[in-house]
């Protein structure tokens, strides 16, 4: 994990908002049928109409995410989803509080 990144991934409402609603993915996205968002995640469609953006800013948005090791991407059939890296987080957070 590189904190700028991180910290550079954060700077943006749109990416620190896809980052919020995936915490709780059930409570801001309607599910791709057999798909338990919690354990798989949630497709770029899905984000792509939350957020009223184009799908190619959308996807640049969650790649910036997945290099700073915030998401964490599964690939099913023609579908990527996305989800939160829980444990890159927690690292980021015991690096926040201890270096800053």
């Amino acid at each position: 994990m590189e904190p700028i990144e991180v910290f550079k991934a954060l700077s943006n409402e749109s990416r620190l908002q896809i980052l919020q609603w995936l915490k709780e993915p059930e409570k801001h996205f309607v599910p791709h049928e057999g798909i338990d968002m919690r354990k798989i995640g949630v497709c770029v469609s899905q984000v792509t109409e939350k957020l009223k953006m184009t799908q190619s800013t959308v996807s640049q948005y969650l790649s910036i995410l997945q290099r700073a090791g915030l998401i964490k991407t599964e690939r099913i059939g023609k579908f990527t989803y996305y989800k939160r890296n829980e444990e890159k987080i927690r690292e980021f957070a015991v690096f926040f509080n201890s270096e800053l």
